[in-house]
C-alpha cells in the first residue's frame, strides 16, 4: 500500500460515493475501487458497507480513516518541506473562500500576489464559512477567510474587515423611510438569510432570539445578490454586511443602519496552529495581511 491508496481511502470516506471520489481525484471508478478492496484484502477487514444510497465506514474503517489523516497529513509535511528546501518560491495555496467575501475582496489580491510569485499557483475553494473553517481545521485546505470569532485553541488567524450589518428592505416597506430599525421592530418581518452552512445564518438567528423572537425564514440562499435580487422583489427583508450593500442598486432596495443592537461582521485568515506552513502559506499569510490591514 503507498500513500494514494490512503488518499484514495479517505476522499471516499469523506463524500460517501465511489463515483463522487473518482470525480474529484481525477481518475476511474473502477480503480479507486479495486484499490479500496486490495486494502480490505491486505488488512483483512470490510472498510465501507452500504447503507441505502451511500456508503458508511465500518468500525475498521473508522480506524483507518483516523490513522490515515494522520499519515497522509505527515507525508504532506515532509514532502512540503523537502519541496521548501529544493525549490524556492514555489508551492500550491489551497485558500477556502465564501462566495460572498472573495468576489468583494480577492480579485485584485490575488492579482497582486501571482505577479509577485508567479511559481505559486493557487486553488480556490468556495464554500460557506462554517465549511471553510471545519476544511482548514481537517487539512483539505491550507488557509481560509472564516467569520470571527472562531476557536483560537486551534486557529491562528488575522482580522482584515470589522464592520456591520445592514438591514435592506423594499423601498415600500413601512420602514424605508426611517434612518435606522431596531432589531426588535423585525419581529414580524420575513426574512431572506443565508443558507445553514454561512456562518452569517446562525448569527441572525441567534442576535433576532436575543432581541426576542424567532425570525420567519422564507428564503435562503448561498448568493447575496440574490439575496438582494429577492428584496427588490418584495419577498422579505435581509441583513448584509456594510461592503456587500456597497454594491447592490440603492433604486431598488432601501439599506439602513440595524442597531440595539447593532449585528458585528468580522472577517479573518485562518490556519491551523499545529501544521507546518509551507513557503507559499507564509508568503500569503505575509502579503496579504499587509496588503488588506489588520483589525484588533
Amino acid at each position: 500500500m503507498d500513500i494514494r491508496h490512503l488518499e484514495y481511502f479517505l476522499e471516499v470516506a469523506r463524500n460517501q460515493s465511489f463515483t463522487k471520489a473518482a470525480e474529484k481525484l481525477y481518475i476511474t471508478q473502477p480503480t479507486i475501487s479495486k484499490t479500496i478492496r486490495n486494502m480490505e484484502d491486505e488488512w483483512g477487514v470490510t472498510l465501507f458497507y452500504r447503507q441505502g444510497k451511500r456508503i458508511e465506514l465500518t468500525d475498521a474503517g473508522h480506524i483507518m480513516y483516523q490513522q490515515a489523516q494522520q499519515m497522509v497529513e505527515s507525508f504532506q509535511r515532509v514532502s512540503a518541506e523537502l519541496e521548501d528546501l529544493m525549490n524556492l518560491k514555489r508551492g500550491h495555496l489551497r485558500i477556502g473562500l465564501p462566495p460572498m467575501v472573495g468576489s468583494s475582496f480577492f480579485p485584485e489580491v490575488i492579482g497582486q500576489f501571482h505577479r509577485e510569485y508567479p511559481k505559486i499557483t493557487i486553488q480556490l475553494i468556495e464554500d460557506g464559512a462554517k465549511k471553510v473553517e471545519a476544511d482548514v481545521e481537517s487539512g483539505q485546505t491550507d488557509i481560509g477567510v472564516a467569520v470571527l470569532p472562531v476557536n483560537e485553541d486551534v486557529f491562528h488567524y488575522y482580522s482584515f474587515v470589522k464592520e456591520k450589518l445592514n438591514l435592506l428592505l423594499h423601498p415600500s416597506h413601512r420602514l424605508a423611510g426611517r434612518e435606522h430599525v431596531h432589531l426588535s421592530e423585525l419581529a414580524d418581518e420575513a426574512f431572506v438569510l443565508f443558507r445553514e452552512d454561512f456562518t452569517l445564518h446562525d448569527r441572525i438567528i441567534r442576535e433576532c432570539v436575543s432581541a426576542g423572537f424567532e425570525p420567519r425564514v422564507v428564503y435562503e440562499s448561498s448568493q447575496w445578490d440574490l439575496i438582494s435580487g429577492m428584496v427588490a422583489a418584495n419577498l422579505g427583508i435581509a441583513l448584509l454586511p456594510e461592503t456587500i450593500c456597497k454594491e447592490i442598486d440603492s433604486f431598488r432596495v432601501t439599506i439602513l443602519p440595524l442597531d440595539n443592537p447593532s449585528i458585528p461582521w468580522q472577517l479573518g485568515m485562518i490556519w491551523r496552529k499545529d501544521r507546518y506552513l509551507s513557503f507559499a502559506v507564509r508568503e500569503w499569510i505575509s502579503f496579504t495581511r499587509s496588503l488588506l490591514g489588520e483589525h484588533d
